[in-house]
């Protein structure tokens, strides 16, 4: 059920190191929302056309989604985390990362033809 979907407009890099990415933003998310990797999903789109601040500089957007209630100190963690990550990883400034963070009610997740509410 947690969610994390990168999309930015820089170049993806190599195979290997989006699958690296993936690998550890899912580790993460499980970690810092508590909940088992098993349910984590996490989804990367690069060399999509963005603006941010008027310019095509690289930016990138985060979308970060669980069932639950995420509290300010996990957002904030999530934030510093994640940001860091891509920055390494994309060379994306942190300044020109958004993050979104939203709650779901279980009834409104489906998984494996049912819901989790």
């Amino acid at each position: 059920m947690p969610l994390i979907k990168v999309q930015t407009s820089a170049s993806a890099p190599e195979k290997s190191e989006v699958e690296a990415m993936l690998k550890s933003l899912s580790a993460k998310l499980a970690k810092h929302t508590g909940k088992p990797e098993s349910y984590v999903m996490t989804s990367f789109e690069a060399g999509i056309p963005m603006t941010f601040a008027g310019t095509t500089e690289p930016v990138c957007y985060i979308e970060i989604k669980s069932v639950g209630t995420m509290k300010p100190d996990q957002t904030e963690a999530m934030s510093q985390d994640f940001s860091q990550q891509i920055n390494q990883a994309l060379g994306v400034a942190k300044n020109r990362i958004y993050i979104e963070f939203a709650d779901g009610k279980g009834y409104m997740w489906g998984w494996n033809g049912t819901t989790f509410g």
